[in-house]
């Protein structure tokens, strides 16, 4: 056995005794004493600092690939391990990390280049991962099927029911043998299970919907930088060793180190719970933690440990996301349930009485005529029976009462809305903004790339006050084109790349951002690199949406000067110029006049819908950047203008009509833009927003600045006359949003921007941007827009309705339900002491309520009607009077043909008992089936528009159909039926198929709009105080 190791490195032992190996012995011993020899030789050079010479004596042993990758595949590969790396950094080891060597010589261990990054090959990547692992976090497991099956076991009115059963089938058995007794018991077992068997199976269902969004809501993209090219991968796919780009707004995916950057401020709440952004750069503080997010500037990090390494990934293995979250509507509909369920249980309790009565009176007989209990005779096992049946039929009634569908359906809808909508490119976060959307009277939306294509791109270009045409760029000046170059590539946050010089250039950044560079590089055969190399960054201001603009100041190698560069909105950056550049280069002053016309020519580049952008300079002196008293080393006064460029962002297609459909639909729609006055004017007119001859007169438009200065009392009367604000900042947004919900609106708000945060919280449905917007806006939002168009808004809002209107159509199916069956067992059992549906034919009219009745009403898609009425309040009754007028027409239909079979049934039929209650049984499964149909539409007569689509509606038509046959024809022992003939069955729907035509009749009757409570509040009202006048 041979053994070579190195102070660096794992130790490797060979064998070389084996058979095959031990004629190349001498070959091997050779090749292990020349790089023993050679790797001393290195070693002494590297401490004397004198690398021997090459000698014709020099020999070198080429050692085969597979030994090097077997020894790169080992973790061991890396010259620094995960435990170094995370003492560096989760523990904030400064001086660990100076002794190491610094940040470089960090990456240089990790085997990354700190200005290329990592190669990124499929190998490299799967060696860093099994060195240091995923950037995934182990997550508690998701609740299993058994979960939510015990979870319906707890419902006490089932375990009532199972011990009933019990009951029944020890009793049943007792009494008539296994063959014949576990009929009774068998079947009430049997259809609770099923009962429990399809809500479990329909509650595991939503939550695995659930878990799956919350999966995509956690893949976020990232910006890194591999074999030299910036691009996004996602959050799971960041390893060890990655150069990551941070700026304004992002999540900080990992723990690392900073690299490089300016102005870095950190928002480490999250973790620590201290509300101070905390400054990181490269001398003092350069540790960055997953999980974190960067409050302003820009940076680029070195990754040091991800997933399980990292102190989030330890905190969010521990924290299981919660999907019980009860929306304001299932609130509701909880205390709907609860009234329901009370009337329910006084039925109940008053049916079991009389049942009790009547039994133990010896006014009830069985099967044969016979007296059922007889004082002194009845053995205690046939009493034991009869009262455990008739307190399995009572506790029955109460299953049937309470509503439980009513909460089901809600979860149902929600996640099948939630699912279309993934569709339909949104991304639900917070289930309660699904149904809120559906009383939204306000959108306040962005305008870039929301309402405009954000694809941006230079159309004008101005220096001094002459417009310059694409390709006569050669007549401006080379110096001030020198001076734009350098703006351009020195004052961004973006990137170009260009794998070889047959390629296309590659951009990156914001669409502001790439459309400048884009410009700057085919226009004016800008070298990025080379002016970046030419040129040191000394001090940067970013971009932030107060200033709207930014600056930087750098030196200059060639001559050792110092220059401030300014990019930004044209009348902002216009504002601190005093002087200019024309054509030639030659500076003039910028008086009144010209600044004047200046002013008029950006103001003509707004009108025809283009954004402008000023680039100003400014020499200084090294005294002057040393003399700055207030710590900021960038000059903005006394610049010179360069020139100014209009870029084009065209309106979406389809924008027009999405802003029209919401003004149908009563929503008002506000644009709320950070563009001057003139370009806003110009886009909202376009998209609709805006009528031509709106202005600031009328007081349609508005800028920032003017309406944070309006007294309260000013901006409460002006909010809802103003379609467009203008030059806005964050806090302008979220003042809006304010007076607004104090006059009663419900505001759903766009933003993208992580100072949108706070709007988008304040707001009652927070619609944030999946492309363009920050993570801080995405986890302050209810809901994210992954297109950043409008159109997906108009779409939620839609959605938002239909939910609200699925569960409408719901409520008014299962109180139909609950009012006709309560009343027919009630009277039955009263007058006739008989329960005309036992306890598993009612638990089979149950299951058609609530699960498969919610399963067809909850998925009915958005129809056209839904944006055609005014949106719904937030304190409007969810039982509206058509609603009511539809119930109790329905309900009385049934419960009067229902009650005439009960006691004629026999006689009109010429049947025997069996078949009666056969008859009342099938009569009224089928009546529900045939109102489904009715329940579809609430105002609408034809009640078949659009069935077509509802596969999933049909389908569970079909399948209740089906299995009511088989219920009846072939389950007698099971459910207590008897056979039908084929006119009885005919009868039966018959007797169904009447609900349609009265469902049509009943629809035009009028209703009026106050709600039916509050007219006879009213009316009780006016009654009581006729009453005390009288007296008086």
């Amino acid at each position: 056995m041979t053994s070579i190791s190195r102070g660096d490195c794992v130790r490797y032992e060979v064998s070389l005794d084996l058979p095959a190996t031990r004629k190349f012995a001498k070959r091997w011993r050779l090749a292990f004493a020349t790089i023993h020899c050679s790797r001393a030789f290195t070693t002494y050079a590297k401490k004397t600092k004198n690398f021997p010479r090459k000698s014709p004596f020099y020999s070198s042993i080429l050692i085969p690939d597979q030994i090097q990758s077997a020894c790169s595949d080992h973790p061991g590969s890396f010259k620094i391990d995960q435990s170094q790396l995370t003492k560096l950094v989760k523990e904030k080891d400064h001086s660990h990390l100076q002794q190491f060597g610094g940040v470089e010589k960090v990456a240089s261990a990790l085997e990354t280049d700190v200005s290329a990054g990592t190669s990124g090959n499929p190998d490299d990547i799967s060696r860093r991962q099994n060195a240091f692992g995923v950037n995934t976090y182990k997550k508690p497991p998701a609740k299993g099927l058994f979960h939510f099956v015990f979870e319906a076991f707890k419902d006490l009115t089932i375990t009532i029911l199972l011990v009933c059963a019990g009951l029944s089938l020890g009793f049943g058995i007792k009494e008539n043998g296994l063959k014949e007794g576990w009929y009774d018991g068998g079947s009430i077992f049997v259809a609770v299970f099923l009962v429990i068997a399809v809500s479990a199976g329909s509650n595991y269902r939503q939550n695995r919907q659930f878990e799956k969004l919350s999966r995509v809501s956690g893949n976020i993209l990232i910006d890194v930088i591999r074999k030299g090219r910036r691009q996004q991968v996602s959050i799971f796919k960041i390893v060890v060793g990655d150069i990551v780009c941070l700026k304004i707004g992002d999540q900080v995916p990992a723990d690392g180190l900073f690299l490089d950057g300016h102005s870095l401020q950190v928002d480490e709440s999250s973790m620590t719970g201290e509300s101070d952004h905390v400054e990181v750069n490269c001398k003092e503080n350069p540790f960055l933690f997953s999980g974190t997010k960067v409050a302003d500037g820009y940076a680029q990090m070195l990754v040091t440990s991800v997933g399980m390494n990292t102190t989030w990934g330890e905190m969010m293995s521990s924290i299981s996301r919660d999907n019980s979250e009860q929306t304001p509507l299932q609130a509701r509909l909880n205390k709907l349930t609860s009234s329901i369920g009370k009337v329910g249980l006084a039925v109940a309790f008053l049916v079991l009485l009389v049942l009790l009565i009547r039994y133990f009176t010896g006014n009830t007989q069985d099967a044969y005529g016979n007296k059922e209990f007889i004082a002194g005779q009845t053995t205690g096992n046939n009493i034991i029976n009869s009262v455990v049946g008739i307190i399995a039929a009572a506790v029955t009634i109460v299953v049937v009462a309470i509503p439980e569908g009513l909460p089901l359906a809600v979860t149902l809808t929600l996640a099948y809305s939630m699912k279309r909508m993934m569709a339909d490119q949104a991304m639900v976060r917070k289930l309660s903004a699904c149904e809120t959307m559906g009383s939204a009277t306000t959108i306040c939306t962005d305008k870039t790339g929301t309402l405009t294509m954000n694809q941006m791109k230079v159309t004008k270009f101005w220096v001094g006050q002459d417009s310059v045409a694409e390709n006569t760029y050669s007549s401006v000046s080379r110096f001030v084109l020198d001076l734009i170059q350098d703006g351009v590539a020195l004052n961004t946050t973006g990137s170009v790349y260009r794998p070889s010089y047959e390629s296309e250039y590659e951009f990156s950044g914001s669409p502001t951002e790439k459309a400048i560079l884009s410009w700057a590089v085919l226009q004016l055969t800008m070298d990025m690199e080379e002016t970046k190399k030419s040129c040191e960054v000394i001090q940067v201001e970013a971009f932030n949406s107060l200033k709207k603009r930014s600056g930087v100041l750098i030196r200059k190698s060639l001559d050792d000067t110092f220059h401030v560069h300014w990019k930004g909105a044209a009348e902002m950056v216009l504002a601190k110029c005093s002087s200019f550049y024309d054509g030639s280069g030659i500076v003039k002053d910028l008086d009144e006049d010209e600044r004047v016309r200046f002013e008029k020519i950006i103001q003509g580049m707004a009108a025809s819908s283009l954004r402008c952008i000023a680039f100003a300079h400014k020499q200084v002196s090294e005294e002057a950047v040393l003399e700055r008293e207030d710590g900021k080393k960038i000059q903005e006064d006394g610049l010179t203008l360069l020139g100014l460029v209009g870029i084009k962002d065209p309106c979406r297609s389809g924008v027009k009509s999405a802003v029209q459909a919401c003004q149908d639909a009563g929503v008002n729609i506000k644009m709320i833009t950070g563009d001057n006055i003139f370009t806003a004017k110009a886009i909202a007119t376009e998209c609709g927003i805006l009528r031509p001859e709106d202005d600031a007169s009328n007081e349609a438009i508005v800028e920032g600045a003017d309406f944070r200065n309006y007294t309260p009392e000013e901006r409460l009367r002006r909010v809802e006359k103003i379609r467009v604000m203008a030059r806005s900042s964050p806090l302008d947004k979220l003042l809006m949003v304010q007076c607004l919900k104090q006059k009663g609106h419900v505001v759903a708000v766009t933003g993208d921007g992580t100072n949108d945060a706070a709007a988008l919280k304040e707001a009652d449905i927070g619609l944030s941007m999946g492309i363009q917007g920050t993570e801080v806006a995405k986890e302050s939002s209810d809901i994210v827009i992954l297109d950043d168009n409008f159109t997906s808004v108009a779409t939620v809002l839609r959605w938002g309705r239909c939910v609200y209107n699925n569960i409408q159509k719901f409520i008014q199916f299962q109180l139909t339900v609950n009012v006709a069956a309560l009343v027919i067992n009630f009277v039955a059992a009263v007058s006739s002491g008989d329960v005309p549906l036992t306890a598993v034919q009612l638990l089979w009219v149950n299951l058609i309520m609530d699960t498969l009745g919610a399963l067809a009403l909850a998925t009915e898609r958005p129809t056209r009607e839904l944006m055609e009425k005014p949106p719904v309040g937030r304190i409007e009754p969810l039982i509206t009077n058509v609603m009511w007028r539809n119930i109790v027409a329905q309900a009385t239909y049934q419960m009067a043909v229902l009650l005439t079979l009960q006691f004629k049934g026999e006689s009109i039929f010429g049947v025997d008992e069996a078949v009666k209650r056969t008859l009342i049984f099938n009569a009224f499964v089928l009546c529900q089936v045939f109102n489904e149909f009715n329940a579809r539409k609430l105002e609408k007569r034809n009640v078949f528009e659009g069935i077509h689509k509802n596969k999933l509606f049909l389908g569970i038509i079909l399948v209740t159909v089906v299995l009511q046959v088989v219920m009846v024809e072939f389950l007698k022992r099971f459910a207590d039926t008897e056979r039908l003939r084929w006119g009885q069955w005919g009868a039966c729907v018959g007797i169904a198929a009447a609900s349609w035509p009265i469902g049509w009749v009943v629809k035009c009757i009028p209703v009026p709009d106050m709600p039916i409570f509050s007219y006879l509040r009213l009316k009780s009202k006016k009654l009581v105080r006729k009453i005390v006048h009288t007296e008086q």
